[in-house]
């Protein structure tokens, strides 16, 4: 079975772009036609790098859930997926699902099948899914994946609220840097320059910003995005850069601390997760680090990982290696002596995840004032720059 990409038209008439596996273009047709779309025109893609491109985590949510609830209804997999497949709104995804349903019928298991779409299905849900298959508690699994994705959902929802009035102000100050600086500034100058008044040392400043951003606007415009996507490309293939950038943004005043609490709450959850589905500490570690997205609280777990995989006790490891601090290393040194380790990560992911909640409107409260200050020295330098020649010859001029 090959790789189809597509352009077909929905019910309403919408295009539809896509990519899905049939054995030809009959096939490819028959298969969009149970999808409810109709195929305009269609062959075999390049590669299926891209398929599942569009797949938002709300979709996973909805169908996770879904099937969990067929699963304990004792509902088979091909016909809960189907079910699912003809209730899903998204395109792309229903074309994963179809991917799903066809790989089991050729007799592939569901987290088989799921690693043909590596764009939505992650190694950690993936290993979860199989390790739910393994146990016979798939439902299980499926419903811990399910409260876990709307737990993800929510703290990038807080992720994003942080960052909405810094990004709002800092556009502002940037616009109305340029304004002054390109428009208001010169022409203000050009006044004052015909007075025959001594211009102050703040006011010869200005002058040269001034100029600077009027020669050179092109390449304070281009110079950021250009260094933004070159520090891209280097964090994505070189890892001392990227090693070094997250490192950084851990020690970032306000913001690092919040970052490593969700980086460590989120490791924590997955954790918790993974080994309270059957799957061993030392894989639970290895699979979580996936789920961390910093290289230092990567290079941190796998150390912790290592020393339990020598011999060493969880507890002692999670202390020598120092990211969690003292209060998480009781609750999982009384988690391991008791049993319930998984338990006691979900309480350490609870635990990071209250004071993230607590620390996010701090953070607001902090950086909305440092911005309006930026913005406010900025524009009384500019009116002090250019007002202060002015109110000095207007003063020295006898009535």
């Amino acid at each position: 079975m090959a790789l189809y990409s597509y352009k077909a038209i929905d019910a309403t008439g919408k295009t539809v772009l896509g990519q899905i596996d049939a054995l030809n273009i009959v096939d490819l047709e028959l298969r969009l036609k149970r999808m409810g779309l109709d195929l305009v025109v269609g062959g075999p893609a390049k590669g299926r790098a891209g398929i599942g491109r569009g797949v938002k985590r709300v979709d996973l949510i909805n169908f996770c859930f879904q099937l969990e609830q067929l699963t304990v209804s004792g509902v088979p997999m091909i016909e809960g997926l189907t079910d699912l497949r003809d209730s899903v709104e998204n395109v792309r995804f229903r074309e994963v699902v179809s991917g799903l349903i066809e790989s089991i019928q050729g007799g592939q298991t569901l987290s088989g099948a799921m690693a043909d779409y590596p764009l939505v299905f992650t190694p950690v849900l993936r290993s979860l899914i199989k390790a739910g298959e393994d146990t016979g508690r798939l439902p299980e699994v499926l419903r811990s994946l399910t409260e876990n994705l709307k737990w993800e959902d929510e703290l990038a929802a807080q992720t994003k609220r942080i960052m909405i009035y810094p990004t709002i102000v800092g556009t502002l100050v940037i616009a109305v840097t340029f304004f002054l600086m390109i428009y208001l500034v010169p022409q203000m100058m050009a006044f004052i320059k015909t007075m025959g008044q001594t211009i102050p040392l703040h006011t010869r400043i200005l002058i040269a910003v001034s100029d600077f951003f009027v020669h050179y606007w092109w390449l304070l415009i281009f110079l950021p995005i250009g260094g933004f996507f070159l520090l891209k490309w280097l964090v994505a293939h070189n890892p001392l850069v990227r090693y070094r950038i997250d490192a950084m943004k851990l020690r970032m005043p306000v913001i690092g601390p919040i970052l490593e609490k969700i980086i460590l709450s989120r490791f924590a959850s997955v954790f918790a997760l993974m080994y309270s589905s059957g799957i061993t500490i030392t894989e639970s570690i290895r699979a979580a680090e996936e789920s961390a997205g910093n290289a230092v609280i990567q290079d941190g777990l796998q150390r912790v990982g290592q020393q339990i995989a020598d011999g060493k006790n969880v507890t002692a490891a999670f202390q020598d290696v120092g990211l969690f601090p003292p209060l998480v290393i009781r609750m999982v040194s009384v988690g391991e002596s008791t049993g319930m380790l998984d338990r006691a990560l979900l309480n350490v992911g609870y635990f990071y995840n209250r004071e993230v909640r607590e620390a996010i409107p701090k953070a607001q409260a902090m950086i909305e004032p440092a911005m309006t200050i930026v913005l406010g020295a900025l524009m009384l330098w500019v009116m002090l720059s250019v007002l202060g020649p002015i109110y000095d010859t207007i003063s020295k001029i006898k009535i």
